[in-house]
């Protein structure tokens, strides 16, 4: 069963580990289209800010410094004529905020957010790494896929976009000089919720496919147990049987052995007494007794070694219909000596009418002397036997 139930670690082993894999490889492509998205929206925000860098420069910067001579966004007239360039810019498109950033101190000139307008130090490290020419992003995003379970789904994910802004030396170029830093906000929630529920579906599918491998590969091992089991139970009997039977063999063939030892013997003693038995009658009448002994033991000893000699041979049984009867009769017939002896009076009581049947006549004429045997023998002070 060592085999099977390495086979049986393997597979559970195997089932993790692929398990793991896919978790992993739905992270990674979620990941990799998060990063893609990322990528897409930022290159999005670095060509609007290129726009709104032409049109607030066209359309705002070089006509109020005409008309006022200077540029105050304090002027009613001029944050109005500012408001309506970038909210007609980005007229359409998903922007949720667009925050121009004051050049000196970081002060925000003009946001499409109004509470934003007047405040300072809303920049941070981005805004300064426009300030000197390197156009950034930042990333903010709140929620993660446990919130999809809420009811509230507070999740959002925004995208700040900083661009230097630039006034322009020549036409449709932002080359010149640093005038200040939009901050460009995309609103990317509605992507970010999608590529979570994506995520969610990829590891939920995998986590349904992994328990109904995980159930069939119980049942198959759980099965295999018990049919492994079930065998093992099988051949450990097997194995009995058979070391009973080479028992059997082996004493089968000692008593052979031994059998044949003795038999050979038996009859010489057997045969040397009878001859004894007939001189003593004629040299010394009344002690032929004794020989007759000798060949009534040795006669004795002989069918327990022809017993033994059956049980080491294969038998073979001849069975062939006759009246049970005639068994009873000759076995008792037999014993009739021992029951004179024993003082025991037999009474056969044998039905008449009892049909023939398929017997093997030695075989059970052995079997009934043998009970008549321990009759006799459990009656030592005599008594009634019946036969019925």
């Amino acid at each position: 069963m060592k085999p099977f139930r390495l086979v049986k670690v393997f597979s559970f082993s195997a089932l993790v580990l692929f398990l793991a894999s896919t978790i992993t490889l739905a992270w990674l492509i979620a990941d990799h289209t998060k990063n893609m998205l990322l990528q897409r929206s930022e290159a999005y925000a670095m060509v609007l800010a290129e726009n709104l860098n032409h049109q607030v420069f066209q359309q705002f910067v070089l006509p109020v410094l005409v008309r006022y001579g200077k540029i105050g966004l304090r002027n009613p007239e001029q944050f109005k004529r500012l408001d309506f360039i970038v909210r007609n810019t980005i007229h359409g498109l998903n922007m949720q905020s667009v925050t121009i950033f004051d050049r000196d101190e970081g002060i925000v000139s003009y946001s499409t957010l109004k509470e934003l307008v007047g405040k300072k130090g809303l920049g941070g490290d981005e805004y300064r790494m426009a300030l000197k020419g390197k156009s950034n992003s930042r990333f903010i995003v709140k929620g993660s896929m446990l919130d999809l379970l809420s009811r509230e789904r507070n999740i959002s994910f925004q995208l700040r976009t900083y661009i230097p802004f630039r006034q322009e030396e020549r036409l449709s170029q932002s080359n010149g000089p640093i005038m200040g830093v939009f901050e460009i906000v995309q609103d990317l929630s509605s992507d970010f919720k999608a590529l979570l529920k994506l995520q969610a579906v990829i590891i939920g599918a995998s986590v349904v496919i992994m328990a109904v491998l995980f159930i069939t590969l119980w049942w198959i091992v759980v099965r295999g147990d018990r049919i492994i089991a079930q065998r093992a139970r099988e051949r450990r009997r097997l194995e009995e049987k058979l070391n009973h039977a080479e028992r059997l063999a082996g004493l089968g063939k000692m008593v052979a052995s031994v059998s044949h030892e003795i038999k050979n013997p038996l009859g010489i003693v057997r045969s040397t007494a009878e001859i004894l038995s007939k001189r003593l009658k004629k040299l010394a009448p009344g002690n032929e007794r004794l020989a007759d002994i000798i060949v009534e033991e040795t006669s004795r000893l002989d069918g327990i070694v022809r017993e033994f000699l059956d049980f080491a041979r294969p038998q073979k049984v001849k069975l062939m219909p006759m009246p049970v009867n005639d068994l009873l009769t000759r076995a008792a017939k037999f014993m009739e000596a021992e029951f004179i002896k024993q003082k025991i009076n037999l009474r056969q009581e044998f039905g008449s009418q009892l049909p023939l049947v398929n017997i093997d006549a030695e075989h059970l004429y052995r079997a009934l002397l043998n009970i008549m045997v321990n009759a006799v023998q459990a009656m030592p002070e005599g008594g009634d036997l019946t036969l019925r």
